[in-house]
């Protein structure tokens, strides 16, 4: 039976008795709409990663078998960073989705160590403004690979957006560096020195929320805050001084051992020589010294660390102040 068409009008109820669709077969159910992961699931894979990085870090020495050196690396590396990229999604990036976060942490990060790696054997020499030559050069490709996995995003832009992407670049950064890190501790003249891999991921773990996360973090949402609508990026003055302050940020970080022993010097008033001064260490250092080289160093990091998560806070305060919709310029359009 077919019914009057009439575009005005919309079509009648069906008569009683008008046979209802067919049921689906026994057997055959329709799909279920995909599921997004449930919150709190950052702190079970922190937890099991843990806990599989302890017993594979025993099960390491006990057996000394090197073909397990490979995960030791990878579990130690990738586990915190990935927890706090989970973390990021589950908390302000949902509607992000996974795969643009996974993209910017994954290819993010390898396009980052790789463009960092060709930049500074061609163009840093040693010299006292080394550190400052790696930040700027770090924190430009982190910036550059973010926007390279952003270019046929035009739509994704605004301060949480950049806050989170920018994070997921600097702690895929952050695991591919730390697993260089740990396998140059691990490999020595003598063989594999276990012991010295562990220490380095146990300290590499312990600062990963507080490097190049942080760092990435702070200029991603400055650069995505000034994203034009049609997807082009603006280098404004803004941008321009967030890459500045966290390159400073970075070579402050890395620079503190030195710092620090020059602080030591200049309290304790030795007469050392510049030669020695130049290798990086104290020769024969006083307890005295020992204890203020320790103070200066790990005081130095913790403001460093403190004004940059300042400074992210403020950034993320402003993209919750009155008047912004703390989903402004994230825009996702669904079709």
């Amino acid at each position: 039976m077919n019914w009057p068409s009439d575009p005005g009008r919309p079509p009648p109820a069906e008569p009683p008795g008008w046979p209802s669709p067919p049921a689906p077969a026994a057997g055959h159910r329709r799909p279920p709409a995909p599921s997004q992961p449930r919150r709190g699931l950052w702190k079970r894979c922190l937890w099991g990663g843990v806990a599989l990085w302890l017993l594979t870090a025993i099960i390491t020495y006990t057996t000394q078998n090197t073909n397990l050196l490979p995960t030791l690396i990878l579990l130690g590396s990738f586990l915190i960073p990935a927890v706090f990229v989970l973390w990021a999604y589950e908390r302000h990036g949902r509607d992000l989705g996974a795969p643009l976060i996974l993209g910017c942490s994954l290819t993010g990060g390898i396009l980052g160590v790789l463009g960092a790696s060709v930049a500074e054997s061609y163009l840093l020499h040693p010299s006292i403004w080394i550190f400052l030559g790696v930040g700027l050069i770090e924190e430009a490709v982190k910036l550059l690979a973010l926007m390279f996995v952003l270019r046929r995003h035009p739509e994704v832009r605004g301060m949480r957006a950049g806050l989170v992407l920018g994070a997921a670049v600097g702690f895929g950064f952050a695991a591919f560096e730390s697993a260089g890190y740990a396998f140059n501790a691990a490999v020595t003249i003598q063989g594999i020195d276990l012991r010295a891999l562990l220490e380095t991921e146990v300290l590499r773990g312990v600062l990963a929320p507080f490097g190049h996360g942080l760092w990435t973090a702070i200029a991603g949402g400055v650069l995505l805050s000034y994203r034009r609508p049609n997807g082009r990026f603006r280098l404004a003055a803004p941008v321009i001084g967030a890459y500045l302050g966290v390159s400073v940020l970075h070579a402050l970080w890395d620079s503190m051992h030195g710092i620090a022993l020059w602080l030591v010097i200049r309290v304790t008033d030795t007469n050392l020589s510049r030669e020695l001064f130049a290798q990086g260490y104290l020769p024969a250092p006083t307890a005295a010294q020992q204890h203020l080289f320790t103070l200066f160093s790990v005081g130095g990091i913790v403001v460093i660390t403190l004004i940059a998560l300042a400074w992210l806070r403020s950034l993320a305060h402003s993209a919750r102040s009155p008047g912004n919709d703390p989903r402004q310029g994230t825009r996702i359009h669904t079709p």
